[in-house]
């Protein structure tokens, strides 16, 4: 990983990191308004919340008890709560070791909001480049659940 350019805990909140995810190249960093300006997105899109364990998750919201179990042996899989927020628990290893130093962190392609993924202009706009970046595969399953049911958004 490259050097910070500030080690303070709150240097690190407003980073914008360009990594590999377990799913694309994508931005991670905990500014959510900092993502909205790179990306040019409309301020109301809501981002995936990456967690490195569901301890993490107890913290931001209540997972239906029927989905517990799904959400503890899931990988690549978002899921929508009921509370209307998303997150995805990292399993794969590279990215887990920058979400465990972060705890969470939004997550999101690394591109402007609608277009291709640009390497140069990625690596430009992002504060920290952690290497190696190996481009695009599948996305993550993406699940909308609540006390009750589950469905498949993607």
């Amino acid at each position: 990983m490259h050097s910070q350019k500030g080690s303070t805990k709150e240097a690190l909140s407003h980073t914008v990191y360009l990594a590999q995810t377990d799913t694309t190249v994508g931005f991670i960093s905990q500014d959510a308004d900092r993502l909205t300006a790179i990306k040019k997105r409309p301020p109301h899109k809501p981002y995936i919340k990456a967690i490195g364990t569901l301890d993490t998750l107890k913290r931001f919201s209540r997972i239906p008890s029927v989905h517990k179990n799904r959400l503890r042996r899931a990988s690549r899989s978002t899921f929508i709560l009921p509370s209307g927020h998303s997150y995805r628990v990292i399993r794969d290893e590279a990215h887990l070791k920058l979400i465990s130093q972060l705890q969470w962190a939004y997550s999101t392609s690394a591109n402007h909001s609608g277009k291709r993924y640009d390497e140069t202009w990625a690596r430009a706009v992002a504060d920290e480049v952690i290497e190696p970046l190996n481009g695009e595969s599948r996305p993550s399953a993406i699940y909308k659940i609540n006390n009750k049911t589950i469905k498949k958004i993607r």
